[in-house]
């Protein structure tokens, strides 16, 4: 489960476009929604000190710097429900509105955002202008180019499942020990992001 935070406003995320967003300087521009899947510029895969396959910055980017849109099959909440993952590594995210997304069919580099108890990026729900929920992944601080790219997981075991079994390799010093939720964090206050360890 991920915590979702508010943002000011959607112009307030920013990217430099690779296609056709560019400001005529190169600078960022204001980050427009597409309906083909987005390129993520910013973000390389690469082998990862926490886990597996992880997401690093290719350049040096600024607090709220847009990295790119979860993407991946939609699945309803029906159509989930009749899955079988057992203890496979998934790629799935839940958004507010109960549709799941499995980045592993169609996904980009956004769905190797590993876990850390203290993240870098976060992800943020909006609606883009078709209407359709999107889940955006953007940095939370600025980073160095290098940097690996982390998200908070707030996983959720809706199987009552122990913390011991979504344990954390994050490292960092306040590390909660594992992926799941902090027990003070509300369901209202999260989005479940459904990411299993290998």
């Amino acid at each position: 489960m991920t915590v979702i935070r508010p943002i000011e406003t959607a112009s307030t995320l920013q990217r430099q476009d690779n296609a056709n967003n560019n400001a005529p300087d190169g600078s960022f521009s204001p980050m427009k929604h597409h309906k083909r899947t987005s390129s993520t510029p910013f973000v390389r895969v690469g082998p990862s000190g926490v886990h597996g396959l992880g997401a690093f910055a290719t350049r040096d980017l600024p607090a709220e710097a847009f990295l790119g849109l979860y993407e991946g099959r939609r699945y309803t909440k029906a159509e989930i429900a009749t899955k079988v993952w057992d203890d496979q590594l998934t790629y799935l995210f839940t958004l507010s509105n109960n549709e799941t997304i499995d980045g592993a069919k169609g996904g980009n580099a956004t769905r190797h955002l590993n876990h850390s108890c203290e993240p870098n990026c976060e992800a943020v729900e909006e609606y883009d202008e078709g209407g359709e929920l999107v889940l955006k992944f953007q940095t939370l601080v600025a980073v160095d180019a290098g940097d690996e790219l982390f998200i908070d997981y707030s996983l959720t075991a809706d199987d009552g499942s122990p913390p011991s079994k979504y344990p954390c390799h994050c490292g960092s010093p306040n590390c909660r020990g594992t992926m799941l939720a902090p027990p003070d964090e509300t369901p209202s206050e999260a989005a479940s992001a459904d990411v299993q360890p290998a």
